[in-house]
């Protein structure tokens, strides 16, 4: 019986060493193809990530160049009233009453001007006459 079991046990051992073997180049074969799945999974990655940088800088660009507007329609808002707030009241007035003066003496100088264009038709028609 002893004799049996010496090859029996042999046998076992290089079946043993038999699936060890297999074993690690099955495991080999997994691992390269993890670590080309790993490197394929990184560049996707690194892909989306320069992607999502790009739009991030696109929408910050946007973002910047409207600030900047309001920015500028508030500065340019805030003079205005400014301006307005220093004419407000008396300058306007002044202004108003400046203007009144002015359309008076327009008229005036209308009026005249019409008195003159009448004289200037009589002594044509007396002449003609």
């Amino acid at each position: 019986m002893m004799m049996m079991r010496g090859p029996l046990l042999i046998g076992v051992v290089i079946v043993m060493v038999l699936g060890l073997a297999v074993y690690m180049k099955l495991w080999t074969i997994d691992y390269q193809i993890s670590s080309n799945e790993t490197e394929l999974i990184r560049r996707q990655f690194d892909l989306a990530n320069r992607e999502a940088m790009d739009e991030s800088a696109e929408w910050r660009l946007k973002f910047d160049v409207a600030e900047e507007r309001a920015n500028k329609c508030t500065k340019e808002l805030k003079r205005v009233k400014e301006s307005l707030g220093d004419k407000s009241g008396a300058s306007i007035s002044k202004r108003l009453e400046m203007l009144q003066k002015e359309n008076i003496n327009l008229l005036e100088r209308v009026e005249t001007l019409k008195q003159e264009l009448e004289a200037e038709k009589m002594k044509c028609s007396m002449q003609r006459v």
